[in-house]
């Protein structure tokens, strides 16, 4: 079988990752925790993820001028993932995430979008080739824009839940939300063409259509270090897996299995499993 051809339009971030005992309560400061810098962003994260698990991958997006984006694309330059679709802004910087983490891997983020939030639609291709994967780190218009644009399938993260236009939800084949998002949404998950999977984090996830479950998976047990672009991965493997022509239950499964995966090391893209340990979980 050829290796699916996806496209990512979406961000690109440095993540700066202070891992502590407890996360912050509310005017509360924190003290003795480590550091770490590692390439981020929901778009570039899902590239990576979707690349080790064996697509072709092109990511369309934007960075600033400065150090940080050199930073910033390293790990996909690195794994083969075409970037001859981001672009360089000189007016804003590259993309920041500050997150904190907990013991136990929990985590709380706060994104400088930077260039991300400057990415137009005049940035993107007038026809988007095979597969198409978005998330809401960018404009709406542009995820909208990139949508009307798809000419295969269609997998629109919808996070951060923001407001996003019907057009969107109707095209898209496969609609990925958490559980949290999947409520700001509510009905108008309902009644869509496409699926719609829901992630409840430690419990797994399903797979709806017009409201009906097709499927439910739990990830297997892992020691969790660093649930920071879990998320991103199970994007991206759902998508690989239904490509390929997995049937519901196993597409759900492996990426389950590869969400898992993620959260048992530190960082977001250092953290994306390959294949063959995936498949070896499974």
């Amino acid at each position: 079988m050829s290796a699916p051809l996806i496209t990512v339009v979406g961000s690109v971030n440095l993540d700066f990752v202070a891992t502590a005992r407890t996360l912050p309560a509310p005017g509360e400061t924190v003290t003795g925790a480590t550091l770490a810098r590692h390439p981020g962003g929901k778009g570039a994260n899902q590239a990576l993820a979707a690349r080790r698990l064996g697509a072709a991958v092109r990511l369309i997006g934007r960075v600033g001028a400065d150090g940080m984006a050199d930073e910033a694309l390293a790990l996909l330059k690195a794994e083969g993932v075409d970037l001859s679709g981001v672009a360089i802004d000189r007016a804003a910087p590259t993309g920041v995430a500050l997150i904190g983490v907990d013991a136990e891997g929990e985590n709380q983020i706060i994104v400088a979008p930077g260039a991300n939030a400057a990415f137009t639609s005049d940035l993107l291709p007038t026809v988007i080739e095979g597969a198409l994967i978005c998330q809401m780190e960018l404009p709406a218009a542009t995820v909208a824009a990139a949508v009307a644009r798809a000419t295969g399938f269609v997998c629109v993260n919808l996070a951060p839940a923001l407001d996003v236009p019907d057009s969107v939800l109707r095209r898209a084949d496969l609609i990925v939300v958490n559980q949290g998002e999947s409520e700001v949404y509510g009905r108008r998950l309902h009644g869509l063409p496409g699926l719609v999977a829901v992630t409840w984090g430690s419990r797994g996830a399903g797979l709806f259509h017009d409201g009906a479950r097709l499927a439910t998976a739990e990830p297997p047990e892992v020691s969790v270090i660093d649930s920071t672009g879990a998320g991103d991965t199970f994007v991206a493997a759902l998508t690989v897996a239904l490509l390929e022509g997995m049937g519901h239950p196993e597409a759900l499964a492996f990426a389950c299995a590869a969400g898992a995966l993620t959260a048992t090391r530190a960082g977001a893209q250092p953290s994306l499993p390959t294949r063959a340990e995936v498949e070896g979980m499974l």
